[in-house]
């Protein structure tokens, strides 16, 4: 690493696997929606939208994303929407995506299932002659809405299975932990869907060793609470769960109090195989590169410490073995070994 405290952090390949498609929704693009589909917005301009993303928690951040997603109607909007963050992926390293996105919240605003995958479905099928990244979608259950509509989803998401990879739980998590959603993940996994859960970023360590026994959860999100149970500390490091933590976004929802005291380089050294994503970064200051670059001059991250997060992601991922291995090279040859 340099000496140098502002000298450029090095790109590396990554896969970003901690990614709501909703949470990339910029300003600019959330008002020229708006003025496409006849949506007001409570801003009247970029800037005065860009000042409401202050937020005191997870639930005042949820309310303004929920808002702004109204302006997304048509397949092209998603579309759009899409191409927009595989353009600032792909000059951020990333070059397999598994994204996340709500298709209840746009349902329950009367925007079908099949409108927001037929947008989606358009960026994707050409994201890597376009962008040279793969990419593919995770779709996630809200916890706060009820779990038999989460169950009443999975059939419909088995129809989508070249674009639609697995499942997975967010939105607010203190109060409703992993298990209420134990048969709408059974049920996804009887139709061969991966299985990620949101868990111990607000919520306590139980709810990480729930969304593990009770869901099957393959990867857990966020799990930075995890460290306050030694014996889940363990587990964790013994089985290898990949933890998909966002930084940035830890920091702007008041779950870590700044960046120089975030818990990534303390999961590192404890052997758990952490990976760095960017969450939201329309709403939290930055793209999956500035995750990377701010907590590598907060924590004095190492170059060795950036490629085992790099090479974490890979194996993190559900990419096949041999895509899991090009990716491997590709890094091995950016990193110079």
């Amino acid at each position: 690493m340099s000496d140098d405290p502002a000298a450029p952090v090095p790109i590396l390949p990554t896969a970003e696997l901690h990614l709501h498609l909703e949470g990339t929704l910029e300003p600019e693009l959330a008002f020229a929606l708006a003025a496409r589909n006849g949506v007001r917005l409570r801003a009247s301009s970029v800037e005065e939208l860009r000042r409401a993303y202050d937020f005191r928690d997870l639930q005042s951040f949820l309310d303004l994303y929920y808002e702004l997603t109204d302006v997304l109607r048509q397949p092209r909007d998603f579309t759009e929407l899409a191409e927009a963050y595989l353009t600032r992926a792909a000059a951020e390293g990333v070059r397999r995506a598994e994204v996340f996105v709500d298709p209840q919240a746009h349902e329950a605003r009367g925007v079908p299932l099949e409108v927001v995958l037929e947008g989606l479905g358009e960026a994707f099928a050409g994201a890597r002659e376009r962008h040279g990244i793969d990419a593919a979608l995770i779709a996630c259950f809200l916890r706060d809405r009820d779990p038999a509509e989460a169950e009443a989803l999975v059939p419909r998401l088995l129809r989508y299975g070249d674009l639609v990879i697995g499942v997975g739980l967010d939105s607010a998590e203190v109060g409703r932990p992993p298990e209420l959603f134990e048969r709408a993940f059974a049920l996804a996994a009887d139709g061969g869907l991966h299985r990620v859960a949101h868990a111990g970023e607000e919520g306590p360590p139980a709810y990480v060793v729930a969304a593990l026994d009770r869901l099957g959860a393959e990867r857990i999100d966020h799990g930075i609470r995890s460290l306050e149970d030694p014996s889940l500390v363990a587990r964790l490091r013994e089985e290898q769960v990949p933890l998909t933590v966002c930084p940035l976004s830890n920091v702007a929802l008041r779950c870590v109090e700044d960046l120089a005291r975030h818990p990534l380089r303390r999961m590192l050294g404890a052997g758990l195989a952490v990976t760095v994503n960017s969450d939201d970064p329309a709403y939290f200051g930055g793209y999956l590169h500035d995750n990377v670059t701010a907590v590598t001059r907060a924590l004095g991250l190492t170059d060795d410490e950036r490629y085992l997060l790099a090479a974490n992601s890979f194996r993190a991922s559900f990419a096949s073995e041999a895509d899991t291995q090009r990716y491997l090279v590709a890094l091995d040859e950016a990193a110079g070994r």
